[in-house]
């Protein structure tokens, strides 16, 4: 059952001009890039399932002077897109952008991926990512037009080992982002995926049996810039393609991974 708990929070902004709705903000990238919103002067729809973490995002958006609420829930639910939206126009009154950042991995082969895993996996980075997109259209449709932004991958454009389920579903979001691309372009949506490769969040230390340096050292190994960048990095290019500062691009698929898919 999605539980959507939109409090619309008081805010020194009095003048909201747009709405933004981010999934999986609580952690991770989605947290960055709802931080990273909320100082370009956008509302922020906190998604996610974990209340204390959602609440402390709220708390620190509110504190900077920004307007947030939570939009609580999971997005494997298949109402949890519609009903987040609804909290958006219930807090702000409309809805400019959507970030679809949730996401899991599941670190396997194909052979050694379950049917639960792989099901786990597709439901959350394809599912739940279509499901709010299609929720978002008409509102941000409504609003004058906008951006839809997806967190996919590096896995998305190239294949890696033991991540057949990842892969799948990144490569399926980057291809989803195309076709939606073109489907809504003449109604002002603009709809773009940035495909990040190692970024120092949980994620990429999740589910192994390396300790964090073996991590850190083999993914370096790969990447010609030779550093791991942060959340904070990533959402600076969500917040480019959520603004009119990119307004001619549209479905793209933008790496941001130091050169790794270059090569």
């Amino acid at each position: 059952m999605t539980r959507t708990d939109a409090q619309d929070l008081e805010s020194t902004t009095p003048d909201i001009r747009r709405v933004a709705l981010v999934t999986g903000a609580t952690s991770g990238i989605g947290r960055a890039c709802a931080l990273r919103l909320a100082a370009d002067g956008l509302a922020i729809l906190v998604g996610g399932r974990d209340v204390e973490r959602a609440d402390s995002v709220v708390e620190e958006i509110t504190a900077a002077g920004g307007a947030a609420a939570t939009a609580l829930g999971d997005v494997t639910d298949p109402g949890y897109g519609d009903a987040a939206v609804a909290a958006a126009i219930d807090a702000f009154g409309r809805l400019d952008v959507l970030v679809n950042a949730a996401g899991v991995i599941t670190r396997a082969d194909a052979e050694g991926t379950s049917d639960e895993e792989w099901h786990r996996v597709m439901a959350t980075n394809v599912d739940g990512l279509f499901r709010s997109s299609r929720a978002a259209l008409p509102a941000i449709r409504a609003a004058g037009g906008g951006s839809i932004v997806n967190v996919s991958s590096t896995n998305g454009l190239v294949g890696a080992v033991g991540l057949a389920a990842y892969c799948a579903s990144k490569g399926a979001v980057t291809n989803l982002t195309r076709a939606m691309a073109l489907d809504h372009a003449h109604e002002g949506i603009r709809i773009n995926a940035v495909c990040p490769g190692a970024v120092d969040t949980h994620m990429l230390y999740s589910e192994r049996g390396d300790t964090v340096e073996e991590v850190r050292a083999a993914n370096l190994a790969t990447i010609p810039e030779g550093r791991i960048p942060t959340g904070e990095e990533v959402a600076e290019l969500v917040a480019f393609l959520a603004d009119d500062r990119s307004r001619h691009v549209n479905g793209a698929n933008l790496s941001i991974d130091g050169g790794y898919t270059a090569a």
